[in-house]
C-alpha cells in the first residue's frame, strides 16, 4: 500500500513539479541567451505574425488568412536567412551552458603583467585589443594573425603594439599565461546602434565578443580610454581597478600558491 501511495505521489506530484521547474529554467536561460543577441527583434516579429494570423483566424477575414498562409512560409525562410548570425550566436551560446563550462584560470603574475601593461598603453594613448580566449575556440581568429605561442609579459605586449611594429594593429589572443597569437583580425559588429564615436578596434572587440564567449580589452588611440568587451557587450572607459576586478570575474582568477595546488 505504501509503494502504490509513494507510486501516486511521485507520479501526480513530483513529476509535475520538476515539469515546471525544468521549463521554467529553459525559459529562463533562453531569455538570457536572446537579450544578449539581437534575437529579440525576431521574437518580436514572429509575435507580431502570430497575432495578426490569430486576429484574422477569428474575425475569418478569409483573404488576410489566405495571404498569410501565402507568405508564412517564405516569411519563415527569409527570417533565417536574415538573422543567420543571430541564430548561430544562439546556438553557440547554448553550448557554453554553465553545466558544461570550463574556464581556464589565470595566474597572478599574468593578471599582474596584463594590467600593467594596459596602464602603460592608455597611459601613451596606443590603441590595442587583447583577447582572453575562454570555452569558444578562437582558431580561425588565431589564424589571421602571426603566431608567437610565447610566455605572457608586459614587456612583450608592450612590444607587440609599438607603433614601429608589424603586428601593432591587429588583436593579440592569449590563453592562460600564454600570447597565442598576434596581429589578428576581428570580425566587426553589426549592431545598428552602436555609438558613432566608437572606431574600428571597438567595433571589432564588440563583434568578437557577440559570436564567442571571448573577453576583449581595448585601448582608445584617440584618449587612452579603456574598455572591456564580453557576452555581448562593452563596457566604456572603466578605470584599472574595474578591469582588474571584471578579469577576475571573467577568467577564474586564482591566487598562485592555489593555482599550483
Amino acid at each position: 500500500m505504501d509503494w502504490i501511495l509513494g507510486n501516486v505521489f511521485f507520479r501526480d506530484v513530483l513529476l509535475p513539479v520538476l515539469d515546471i521547474l525544468l521549463l521554467a529554467y529553459l525559459i529562463y536561460r533562453s531569455y538570457l541567451i536572446l537579450v544578449q543577441t539581437r534575437a529579440v527583434q525576431l521574437i518580436k516579429g514572429a509575435l507580431m505574425i502570430g497575432l495578426i494570423y490569430l486576429l484574422a483566424f477569428f474575425l475569418r477575414l478569409n483573404t488576410l488568412l489566405w495571404i498569410l498562409n501565402l507568405l508564412v512560409p517564405g516569411l519563415v525562410i527569409g527570417l533565417a536567412i536574415i538573422f543567420q548570425p543571430e541564430l548561430r550566436r544562439i546556438f553557440a551560446r547554448i553550448g557554453q551552458g554553465d553545466w558544461l563550462r570550463w574556464r581556464p584560470r589565470v595566474r597572478s603574475h599574468s593578471l599582474e603583467a596584463v594590467l600593467n601593461s594596459v596602464g602603460l598603453l592608455s597611459a601613451s594613448k596606443t590603441g590595442s585589443l587583447l583577447v582572453f580566449s575562454r570555452n569558444i575556440g578562437l582558431n580561425t581568429i588565431i589564424e589571421t594573425g602571426t603566431r608567437l605561442n610565447a610566455d605572457l609579459s608586459s614587456s612583450l605586449l608592450l612590444t607587440v603594439f609599438a607603433g614601429s611594429t608589424p603586428l601593432h594593429d591587429g588583436a593579440v589572443v592569449i590563453r592562460e599565461d600564454k600570447i597565442v597569437a598576434a596581429g589578428c583580425f576581428l570580425p566587426l559588429s553589426e549592431q545598428p546602434d552602436i555609438r558613432r564615436t566608437f572606431g574600428t578596434r571597438h567595433r571589432a572587440a564588440l563583434g568578437l565578443a557577440e559570436e564567442t564567449d571571448a573577453v576583449v580589452i581595448v585601448v582608445s588611440e584617440e584618449n587612452g580610454a579603456v574598455s572591456l568587451a564580453y557576452d555581448a557587450n562593452l563596457i566604456y572607459d572603466l578605470s584599472a581597478e574595474e578591469v582588474g576586478e571584471r578579469l577576475k570575474r571573467l577568467l577564474e582568477y586564482r591566487e598562485e600558491e592555489e593555482f599550483e595546488s
